[in-house]
């Protein structure tokens, strides 16, 4: 019999197809530190970004053919090496796409009306500064007619072109791979109403000095950060920063630095470089929107997750059970 360890959990529509196929699924969580002895009883593991699958621990289990990713980022597993072992490394692409996308314009729309602000300081001076924070909080702007630089144009960055078009803003992506892409359009319930735009990527350089938000959606395994300080200078002034994909991607220090300068107006992260123990500045800060590095939770991405990785295992090992 098959036995998966789903370390991080799964979502029970997943669960239900991989026992209904007959395969032993167990879903209690084992330490880190135990996994050596535990591991090498399993055929599968499947984790979301808590647990850590490092060469050592690969080199325990001859019997490990398959390590799953519940998402896209993979820099908590030594996927190189599991591969050179002969264990294929799955991930979940697919399947949380729309779920991010729309919680990087969940940022958006807050540094556009300065929600992040409200939300924190209502509740306490919500019925002694009413007016003054009427005040304060009254310079927002639309979103209508203003540019949006997307870096990194996969799935996720195409779903974010996608909400920006349907919101009347100029789209400008960018990706080192992919030169164009084909954005559909539709209304749900409707035969008569689509629309198809076929768009192609810009050079850096234009995005950077054109956009007046930037989001990004690449993946990241360390190393230099996509946006540091050189890359800020040439941003427009005012212009907002939303980082949904991993920490490291965007350099902390310089994007607190513009932030205080006034060179940046605002960021939206979901992602941290010390998670889950975010710097102080960066959680104190009036300027920046942020959550929990939450973007693939919502139940919609959790169920097509939990349903990918039961296919994906289902298919690898046919009728073997």
């Amino acid at each position: 019999m098959i036995k998966i360890l789903a370390n991080d959990g799964i979502h029970p529509d997943g669960q239900t197809l991989l026992e209904e196929a007959g395969y032993q699924l167990d879903t209690d969580r084992v330490p880190q530190e135990d996994l050596p002895k535990v591991l090498p009883n399993y055929d599968v593991i499947l984790v979301r970004s808590a647990t850590k699958v490092r060469k050592d621990l690969i080199d325990l289990c001859p019997n490990l053919k398959i390590i799953g990713r519940g998402g896209v980022g993979i820099d908590n597993i030594d996927a190189d090496y599991a591969r050179s072992k002969g264990i294929e490394v799955i991930t979940t692409p697919a399947a949380s796409s729309q779920s991010v996308a729309e919680l990087a314009f969940a940022h958006l729309f807050s540094l556009a009306r300065s929600l992040q602000l409200a939300n924190r300081f209502m509740p306490t001076k919500g019925d002694t500064e009413f007016k003054q924070m009427k005040e304060a909080y009254s310079d927002g702007f639309q979103l209508r007619g203003k540019t949006l630089g997307i870096i990194g144009f996969g799935r996720i960055g195409q779903e974010a072109a996608r909400i920006g078009i349907a919101l009347g803003m100029k789209v400008m992506p960018v990706d080192v791979m992919i030169d164009e892409a084909e954005i559909d359009i539709s209304i749900p319930d409707s035969d008569n109403v689509s629309l198809s735009v076929r768009m192609r990527t810009f050079e850096m350089e234009d995005v950077l000095r054109q956009a007046d938000f930037i989001t990004l959606h690449v993946p990241f395994g360390g190393g230099t950060p996509i946006i540091g300080a050189p890359e800020l200078a040439k941003m427009k002034t005012g212009a907002c920063l939303i980082n949904t994909s991993r920490g490291g991607v965007v350099d902390e220090q310089a994007m607190l630095d513009a932030l205080e300068s006034g060179k940046l107006a605002g960021a939206g992260l979901d992602v941290f470089d010390f998670e889950p123990k975010p710097r102080r500045e960066i959680l104190e800060h009036p300027k920046i929107s942020m959550t929990p590095h939450i973007g693939a939770s919502t139940q919609e991405a959790q169920s097509l997750i939990g349903l990918e990785l039961a296919d994906k295992i289902l298919a690898f090992f046919g009728d073997d059970k």
